[in-house]
C-alpha cells in the first residue's frame, strides 16, 4: 500500500464499527492521508478521522465502496473537522 490512496468522491455517509478495540470496520472512506503502526489519518465522507494506537494494519481496502478494516490494539478514534473532505490544495489553504 503506498503512502496516499486515493478513494471514491464523499458520499456523506460514514459508520464505523469497533469490536473488541482490535478490528475496527469503516465505511464512507473517502481518502487514506498517512499511515503508520501507530497512527492512521484519514478522511471520510462526513469528514477528517484520526485513529491512533499500536501495531495498526489497515487489511482491507474497497476502492468501489470506500469500506476498510483495521487491525491492532486502537487506543484512540478522534474525529477532525466536518466540512473538511480530503487535503487541502495549495490553493484551497489560501482561502480557508
Amino acid at each position: 500500500m503506498t503512502k496516499k490512496e486515493q478513494l471514491p468522491a464523499p458520499t456523506g455517509h460514514h459508520n464505523l464499527i469497533l469490536e473488541d478495540r482490535a478490528k475496527l470496520t469503516l465505511t464512507g472512506v473517502t481518502d487514506v492521508d498517512c499511515f503508520d503502526e501507530r497512527m492512521i489519518n484519514l478522511f471520510t465522507g462526513l469528514g477528517e478521522l484520526t485513529i491512533k494506537g499500536r501495531n495498526l494494519h489497515i487489511n482491507d481496502v474497497s476502492v468501489e465502496t470506500g469500506d476498510m478494516t483495521i487491525t491492532g490494539d486502537i487506543w484512540l478514534l478522534q474525529y477532525g473537522e466536518k466540512d473538511r473532505r480530503g487535503p487541502l490544495s495549495l490553493l484551497g489553504k489560501l482561502f480557508r
